[in-house]
């Protein structure tokens, strides 16, 4: 590999873990301190169970708690195809990098024949076994429960379901990916009841109606506590609230809405007309999910 292939891949690693570094992160240290339910310290693994090193350690972590990855294993496209198993559709890989290095013989000045040592650097993809679909069951990390045993509730349950929407269960964070258009959430072992479980799973399914293909709602959201991400924010939370009323239920407020108070509140201090229109985008949210459902259930007026 040329000089600058190799340069671009150190930037390549040093530019993530410097992101994850000004973010607040520390790569080796969160993914067990994130309320992960996998509830096991480790080192990435490869396909065999051999742990990986160095670099490798750092940037696997990373992606581990910027994806809600919780398995701590990881395999090439190629590997996954080898178990007949298939990365998801969508699905982003993890650089890795394999160094190494070998002998060349040269001629020196004086015509005499002399080894050097030559070593290089190699990037590759890999993705973890949350990515991937058909693996042997060993593969898969087994939810051990944080708090005592959730029980679902059969009405939440069949209103999700009813949604279609592509839900993802794995890792220790909730979000709504709208490029590949699916919801990932942590196992319902996670939360600390039920309710909690299906407001979070509310306020995603809300922000899943902002897709262009549904009602294709967009506040002109571009970074983390900007105006348009506190908006949808926003509404994604009253709709929350209004899926919760519809569907009685009478969740405790999520841990880390806190952290969205102070923009909802710049927000509504700019635009006394914020929260009327946060509010009637959050039923037309709550409205589409209750068109999805079999027999709808209708508001009170």
């Amino acid at each position: 590999m040329q000089n600058t292939e190799r340069q671009d891949i150190y930037t390549r690693i040093t530019g993530k873990i410097v992101a994850s570094l000004e973010a607040g992160v520390r790569p080796w240290i969160r993914p067990w301190s994130g309320e992960n339910a996998a509830g096991r310290i480790t080192r990435p693994l490869r396909h065999n169970g051999m742990p990986y090193s160095g670099i490798n350690i750092l940037m696997l972590w990373a992606s581990s708690v910027e994806q809600g990855f919780a398995s701590p294993s990881w395999m090439t496209f190629r590997q996954a195809l080898e178990l007949d198993a298939h990365v998801r559709k969508g699905e982003k890989g993890s650089l890795v990098v394999y160094a190494n290095s070998i002998t060349k013989t040269e001629q020196n000045d004086a015509g005499e024949d002399v080894e050097r040592d030559i070593h290089f650097l190699k990037g590759y993809t890999v993705f973890n076994c949350d990515q991937i679909a058909g693996l042997p069951e060993h593969y898969y990390v087994k939810p051990e429960p944080k708090f005592t045993a959730v029980e679902r509730i059969g009405h939440a349950e069949a209103f999700f379901a009813a949604t279609k929407a592509d839900i993802r269960y794995r890792g220790g964070q909730a979000y709504y990916a709208q490029g590949a258009d699916y919801i990932q959430m942590p196992p319902i072992e996670s939360f600390r009841d039920a309710e909690s479980f299906y407001a979070t799973l509310g306020h995603e399914c809300c922000h899943w109606t902002k897709h262009p293909s549904r009602l294709e709602r967009d506040f002109g959201r571009k970074s983390w506590g900007d105006e348009g991400y506190a908006a949808e924010e926003l509404v994604a939370e009253l709709g929350s609230a209004f899926l919760c009323a519809d569907l009685e239920l009478t969740p405790e407020v999520r841990d880390d809405h806190a952290s969205y108070i102070a923009s909802w509140a710049q927000v509504l201090k700019n635009d006394s007309r914020a929260i009327f229109t946060a509010a009637a985008h959050a039923q037309r949210a709550v409205d589409f999910l209750h068109r999805l459902q079999p027999e709808r259930i209708e508001a009170a007026a």
